[in-house]
């Protein structure tokens, strides 16, 4: 039977692995490898049982150091367990160092690499992922592509040879977490009305890391009359303990929470703020409009259909009211596919 393994190490990646590891568990002999990038329990095991994903076969505990540090040691790590396994084919998702080392010990092996949501292109080299996603397309062997424009990007490279057109792995796993999320009544726990709060997602460093920026950013949405839910990232939290940051009254600072209750509250905002490429895409799906507090995006579809408001906080000043004023009435058409474990699935069959 052919084996299959599949790497994983953060939330997003988690939410990918979700609909993909039920139709490989089908029809393959599935292994899961876990680096252990996102350790928190909030943001790694309980997705694993919201999304019905079994155990991982391996958890590699790496979650400290530099990029290089931890890319290394994950690389050293994933290649015993591929060295052990040998699997057919490997597949990792994404753009987190997780990803990069995946692919690294598989091609260094010669195991067929597969990488799933490949193509996108912030073009900001600044970011850690941009890397990470760029070295991985040129090194895996099937590249399985979410939109048009990711495509395109990869025909520009000479990569065309080995995309494929699958659709985003996400929208199976919105679809699903909706459903069976539909029991939890998060507005009650939190004393919220529907559509009468924004809900807030910070974790980039240029965001976060700088004390003096995470402040101008807190106190901008400060000004917004809503309530601003923010489910806050663990690093985040410790800046804002450590420097002491202001928090606004209109402010509801809570722990992440687990990816059911996340979708719910995602599902009953006015609008959504992040800095995060995920969440744009289940903004878009769920047709909620999106404030990125970003210079660019990797998802330039959601931007065009209108629904996500690109805002740079270190170039604009008062832009809570943009914030305010935005609000789109346009369609939403299908970018994202859909069925797309379905369809990724048919495409391994005929590798």
């Amino acid at each position: 039977m052919i084996k299959i393994l599949n790497i994983v190490g953060a939330r997003p990646q988690f939410i990918k692995l979700g609909p993909l590891s039920k139709a490989i568990r089908g029809v393959y002999k599935e292994i899961v490898v876990h680096t252990g990038q996102h350790y928190d329990k909030t943001m790694s095991e309980n997705i694993f049982t919201d999304l019905d994903i079994p155990e991982p076969d391996y958890n590699l505990h790496i979650n400290q150091g530099q990029h290089g540090k931890q890319t290394g040691r994950m690389l050293i790590e994933i290649e015993k367990v591929l060295i052990r396994e040998k699997p057919d084919f490997v597949i990792v998702f994404g753009d987190t160092n997780s990803t990069l080392a995946g692919a690294l010990a598989a091609v260094k092996l010669s195991i067929k690499c597969i990488h799933i949501e490949a193509g996108l292109r912030s073009y900001n080299r600044k970011m850690p992922e941009e890397i990470n996603r760029v070295m991985t397309d040129h090194i895996a062997d099937y590249l399985f592509v979410p939109t048009q424009s990711a495509m395109h990007n990869l025909k520009i490279e000479g990569l065309e040879n080995r995309s494929y057109l699958t659709g985003d792995i996400m929208v199976d796993s919105l679809k699903y977490a909706i459903e069976k999320s539909a029991h939890i009544d998060v507005l009650t726990k939190l004393s919220l009305i529907k559509n009468r709060y924004y809900l807030l997602t910070l974790h980039r460093p240029y965001n976060v890391d700088n004390p003096v920026v995470l402040n101008r950013i807190i106190q901008e949405l400060g000004n917004l009359a809503e309530i601003v839910i923010f489910p806050v990232h663990p690093r985040t939290e410790a800046i804002i303990k450590k420097y002491d940051i202001s928090i606004p009254i209109n402010f509801k600072i809570i722990p992440p929470f687990g990816y059911l209750g996340f979708v719910q509250l995602q599902a009953n905002a006015q609008k959504i703020i992040t800095d995060s490429g995920g969440i744009q895409k289940e903004a878009y799906i769920i047709k909620k409009p999106c404030i990125t507090l970003r210079s660019e995006t990797e998802w330039s579809e959601t931007v065009k259909g209108g629904w996500n408001l690109l805002i740079n906080p270190l170039e604009n000043n008062n832009y809570y009211e943009k914030i305010k004023m935005f609000d789109p009435q346009n369609e939403t058409p299908e970018i994202f596919g859909k069925d797309v474990a379905k369809k990724i699935l048919k495409i391994i069959n005929n590798l």
